[in-house]
């Protein structure tokens, strides 16, 4: 069974993770967003912390919060995107609503219909290392790895050569 401080610590962080998930998407402010959206991701590394799988936390930490969230600012910034309050709002704010209501209504349904009556176990087990990972990562999945890396590489390399376009 859980320790009482591993619920309030996930509820807390659940808590903060909605927050800046809604904030990521009601802000009007694209560098706020960014932000909020570290403190999302940081929250989903702290779950990970929870349940003991340290290296998928620190993976989110640096591929994530590490690498996407500042792409992301680096192209926003370089592209000279409007960065303070635009008006991006349309009137179909309640059929995205409703939309976003279905499917959460949806997949809380075959989440508890799949998981009903299982439990956790917290107990730490032996099982794959995070050197058996590097090891699959950098042998078996080398491609797909270095496929990554130049996407992300060319997002970059596109927002600077959009950034220096005369116009």
């Amino acid at each position: 069974m859980a320790e009482w401080w591993q619920e309030g610590a996930f509820w807390l962080f659940a808590l903060i993770m909605v927050f800046s998930a809604l904030r990521v998407v009601t802000t009007g402010n694209v560098i706020h967003a960014a932000l909020y959206l570290v403190g999302t991701l940081l929250g989903a590394a702290a779950m990970f912390v929870l349940l003991f799988a340290e290296f998928l936390a620190w993976a989110q930490v640096l591929v994530y919060v590490g690498a996407i969230v500042v792409l992301m600012l680096f192209g926003l910034m370089l592209t000279r995107a409007p960065i303070g309050k635009g008006k991006f709002d349309n009137d179909q704010r309640w059929l995205a609503a409703l939309c976003a209501a279905a499917l959460f209504g949806v997949t809380s349904y075959i989440l508890v219909d799949a998981f009903d009556g299982e439990e956790i176990s917290f107990t730490r087990t032996v099982g794959i290392t995070a050197e058996d990972v590097g090891d699959v990562i950098f042998s078996v999945y080398v491609l797909p790895f270095e496929v990554v890396s130049v996407l992300l590489l060319a997002a970059l390399v596109g927002a600077v050569v959009i950034a220096r376009r005369d116009r």
